[in-house]
């Protein structure tokens, strides 16, 4: 029986209803469905092999309610990827080498970007005269330019380098 992975409808379709992240449970039971092998277990082992984001607390409404771990979206794109790739024959040792790695790490350093510029832009509406929070807030805005800038480029030499091995002067040619 060949495994069927969620068509790029159906992961838009989770994307856009878990935006603000989705338990493993969950991640697990949307694949449960198409016979893909995935249990709470072997998820764990993809983000402790850095395959797969971390998950990070969210307080749970209700008196005693405790907290859940809630993982970015993306882990369900990530997951596709990877099931498709082991359904080709490739290992995890292969798929830890392939951009799949790259682009996870890549889409952990934009999320932390994110948060520190987010902190830095409250903290530049609440201190400081008008005049010094625009000049603060343009130079928070170049800031973020060039870190985005920086996470492109990095996962764009990332592709290059994790993808087959082309004659070295084209590999250079295609990333600059």
């Amino acid at each position: 029986m060949t495994t069927e992975i969620l068509r790029p409808d159906e992961i838009d379709r989770i994307e856009r209803e878990y935006a603000d992240g989705v338990p493993a449970r969950v991640i697990v039971e949307i694949f449960r469905p198409r016979g893909v092998a995935l249990s709470e277990a072997t998820f764990r082992k993809y983000v402790q092999a850095g395959l797969l984001p971390r998950s990070r607390r969210v307080g749970r409404k209700g008196k005693h309610r405790g907290s859940q771990g809630l993982y970015p979206v993306e882990s369900v794109r990530r997951i596709n990827a990877i099931k498709k790739m082991m359904a080709e024959g490739h290992t995890l040792e292969d798929i830890r080498r392939s951009y799949v790695f790259v682009r996870n790490h890549m889409d952990v350093v934009e999320r932390e970007f994110d948060s520190v510029f987010e902190k830095l832009s409250t903290e530049v509406g609440v201190k400081g005269v008008e005049v010094q929070r625009a000049q603060l807030g343009e130079q928070l805005e170049l800031l973020r330019a060039r870190a985005t800038a920086l996470v492109r480029d990095v996962a764009r030499f990332g592709s290059v380098v994790t993808s087959k091995p082309p004659a070295p002067a084209e590999a250079a040619r295609d990333f600059w």
